[in-house]
């Protein structure tokens, strides 16, 4: 594993883990995020096991490169989707930032791995 491998897993791994538990315990910050994008709680928590999914996948990525480099895949399309649909229910393009951001560091994950 290189430093850039580990630097990139445990940054994004660092945003994705409190996330995705939020989103999986319904925490009211965001349900209220659920709400705002059209989403049920039921969804955004299903968005938050795939977060922790992809936050173990990069973790695991120095054990099995096709593990992490998977979990880079998946990320990026999921953040790829989130600046999407923050954009499609009129939120100003700051708003669709961080994920994008998310994303195109998967995609650097992914890079500095194959």
């Amino acid at each position: 594993m290189t430093t850039a491998q580990l630097t990139l897993a445990v940054a994004l791994s660092l945003v994705l883990l409190p996330l995705g538990l939020a989103k999986i315990t319904a925490r009211p910050v965001m349900r209220r995020a659920a709400a705002h994008l059209g989403m049920s709680p039921g969804v955004y928590r299903v968005v938050g096991a795939l977060e922790l999914a992809a936050a173990v996948g990069l973790l695991l990525g120095p054990v099995s490169a096709p593990l992490g480099l998977a979990a880079a895949t998946g990320l990026s399309l999921l953040m790829a989707a989130a600046a999407g649909i923050h954009l499609r229910h009129g939120d100003p393009p700051a708003r669709a930032v961080p994920a994008a951001v998310m994303g195109l560091a998967a995609v650097a994950y992914a890079g500095v791995t194959w």
